[in-house]
């Protein structure tokens, strides 16, 4: 067990149920970040909180204990928690990296004063590409021109492949009655990170996987995860529009074989943009434990959830475009993901209470300009 202190910015779902879960389990105090008051003020009365891993085979309750909470409001708190942390980690989606980033450099400053040169490595666990590069930028704003951030602070991108669906009010419950902490996930648990991002020692830590070229396995995340999780979605609505959890569309066998075909498309220009760093045989495992997962009904994992926020997810570097225009460029197979791309355009799936996701009803009222329009204009193709 390893002993030592990490801040969490983001209390949500991934924060909880893998970041918190990989570092509480292994000694860390766990210090949250969050700007839900209500949330920060459960994590400091209780000083714990249970992660149920749940498949079909059954569930399996994790208790994560020394943990504590801190509203982001209070800065100053932030900030001097953040000064003195062995290790942090971001979880709060880009719209959120610009807030805390001033937080964070403000910290950074301190601890530089009080420590001397000390270096901080911070998880990114977001899922987006170039995420360090971003976050550089973020932190470069609000610090002076003179501060060496490159030698001391790790910006560590990670493959964030756990899977942590909705869970109904109704279910946040355990033997004691009602647990508002308590968070349901499958049981993967695996941490993809940059090895050579960081500038302290890499924990040696049970579900920390280093990998050397983390563009690759982000992208293997985006081009195969992400990618297969929305077919799923969008051609299982456009099949079954009554539909409610993926693994219901999955069992239909020639949707099945769709979704996985259209991965290992994808698959296979993923391994001609890294050559050498995957095999056939190691992505037609990963795919097959993929849809593995995808069916488990217990976790019942939603279309709504693998398939809305549609412009975002139809956008120009991500799940399903990416890989298309890397394929354009480089003269290979496309035509399953495209058919993908076609079917999200008129995916409705609503969530529990019936209702739409915010954005999605304007693009609803853009999708009805033409599958042309929204891909010259949403997914940036270049269409004759």
């Amino acid at each position: 067990m390893k002993s030592g202190k990490i801040v969490v910015f983001g209390a949500g779902k991934i924060g909880l149920a893998f970041i918190g879960q990989v570092f509480g389990s292994s000694g860390y105090e766990i210090v949250f970040v969050d700007i839900d008051r209500q949330l920060v003020d459960n994590l400091n009365r209780y000083g714990q909180y249970r992660v149920v891993a749940r498949s079909d085979d059954g569930d399996c309750t994790i208790l994560i204990g020394n943990i504590r909470g801190i509203d982001a409001a209070v800065k100053d708190a932030v900030i001097e928690e953040l000064s003195a942390a062995d290790i942090s980690a971001v979880s709060v989606g880009q719209p959120g990296l610009p807030h805390v980033a001033p937080l964070i450099a403000q910290a950074l400053i301190l601890r530089r004063t009080r420590f001397g040169d000390w270096p901080l490595d911070i998880i990114l666990a977001e899922n987006m590409r170039n995420a360090a590069g971003y976050m550089a930028g973020q932190l470069t704003s609000h610090l002076s021109p003179d501060y060496p951030l490159e030698r001391l602070v790790g910006l560590i991108e990670t493959s964030i492949g756990k899977m942590v669906p909705y869970m109904p009010a109704n279910e946040s419950t355990n033997e004691s009655g009602m647990d508002p902490l308590q968070v349901v996930a499958e049981p993967y648990n695996s941490l993809i990170v940059d090895r050579r991002a960081f500038r302290n020692p890499v924990p040696d830590i049970p579900d920390l996987e280093p990998k050397e070229n983390i563009r690759a396995w982000v992208d293997r995340k985006l081009f195969i995860h992400n990618l297969g999780h929305s077919s799923a979605a969008y051609l299982g609505y456009q099949k079954f529009p009554d539909a409610e959890y993926i693994y219901e569309v999955l069992d239909d066998r020639k949707l099945f074989s769709t979704v996985r075909r259209t991965m290992l498309q994808s698959s296979a220009i993923l391994m001609a943009l890294y050559p050498g760093e995957f095999t056939i045989s190691g992505l037609s495992g990963h795919i097959d434990d993929l849809l593995q997962r995808f069916r488990n009904r217990a976790l019942r994992d939603t279309l709504f959830r693998a398939g809305c926020d549609l412009f975002r997810k139809l956008g120009p570097d991500d799940r399903l475009v990416a890989p298309l225009k890397e394929a354009i460029r480089l003269g290979m197979d496309h035509d399953l993901i495209l058919n993908v791309i076609i079917a999200a355009l008129s995916f409705k799936a609503k969530d529990h209470r019936g209702e739409y996701y915010p954005d999605d009803r304007q693009f609803f009222a853009e999708a009805k300009k033409g599958a042309t329009y929204i891909m010259k204009h949403y997914c940036q193709l270049k269409i004759d």
